[in-house]
């Protein structure tokens, strides 16, 4: 059996990437400090013995006994309100947390795959997004901590690919959404279903004109999955160009909640991107994948996952 280690094990993304590679007949060993995870996300794994777990901060030194196939690197937090509440944890867990993963890869002689974002991106001159493009990245504003800290991940990954000859690949994931978000973390998907779940009227930033593309979890994981066991070793956008303005998705939210509750109007927050919307041409391409989960679908699997969770 192969094993693999994945970073931010108890996570949003990496539960359930845990999922997969147990499914897929793999060793899992998951590490997380908990700092934005939940145990309760793959407290069904720890029956398994082939499933492991370490609590710990991969921006101190990281060490795991025995062999590895594979890395995974999801640690870090996600969402808006995390990184503003710990930007420096933020920009130490892309920085040394990378270099040290980085480093186990290459002790282990294990191929690695980062978890890079569209924020690296920042607010795109270029629409949709292809990998080929820059970005326009404020590095001083207060979401500089998350892109910047993304962008010299991608940096130092592509530095150990070439003067090492590490194996590496780089995920560049869009706006992903499904069971396990948090309800709190401050995005918009979790946002608006917790305040039609709880009888308030649903906030837009701005005036509501941005988009964003959605991909249901179950699709992008298939998407990283494809990657990592792929032979390419430059960024891969993977999401749904499935585009839709904020304002449309609090509608949507608020019809499939069946509430009479209102979309009012707060102001946009610095350097907060107009546009989201990735171009998969190199996905299909390479790793013949597509998102197969339509936005209805998966709004209505996430919507039942957040009422469960309440009713608890």
């Amino acid at each position: 059996m192969k094993r693999v280690l994945i970073t931010g094990a108890a996570g949003f993304l990496g539960s359930h990437l845990c999922d997969k590679f147990m499914d897929n007949g793999y060793k899992v060993v998951g590490m997380d400090n908990l700092i934005t995870g939940d145990l309760s996300n793959i407290e069904h794994l720890f029956a398994s013995e082939h499933f492991e777990f370490y609590n710990h901060d991969v921006s101190k030194f990281v060490h795991v006994a025995g062999d590895l196939d594979y890395i995974l690197h999801f640690a870090s937090p996600a969402s808006p309100i995390d990184y503003l509440k710990i930007p420096i944890q933020t920009l130490k867990v892309g920085s040394l947390g990378t270099h040290n993963l980085l480093g186990l890869a290459k002790e282990k002689e294990a191929r690695i795959l980062v978890a890079s974002t569209s924020e690296i991106y920042g607010d795109p001159d270029v629409h949709p997004q292809k990998e080929e493009y820059w970005g326009n990245v404020n590095s001083v504003g207060p979401r500089g901590v998350y892109d910047e800290a993304k962008r010299f991940q991608e940096a130092m990954t592509m530095a150990y690919h070439t003067f090492h000859g590490l194996e590496t690949r780089i995920v560049r994931i869009f706006n992903t959404y499904g069971p396990r978000m948090r309800l709190d973390d401050g995005r918009a998907l979790p946002a608006f279903m917790s305040q039609a779940l709880e009888g308030k009227d649903l906030t837009v930033f701005g005036d509501g004109s941005q988009t964003r593309s959605f991909c249901y979890v179950d699709d992008l994981i298939e998407g990283i999955y494809r990657l990592l066991l792929s032979d390419y070793s430059q960024p891969v956008n993977i999401g749904n160009p499935s585009e839709i303005t904020i304002k449309e998705f609090a509608e949507e939210i608020i019809k499939l909640t069946g509430t009479d509750n209102k979309v009012i109007y707060k102001p946009l927050p610095k350097d907060d991107p107009k546009q989201r919307c990735p171009d998969i041409s190199r996905a299909k391409e390479i790793l013949d994948w597509e998102p197969k989960v339509d936005r209805s679908e998966g709004l209505k699997r996430t919507y039942e996952y957040f009422k469960q969770k309440l009713n608890k």
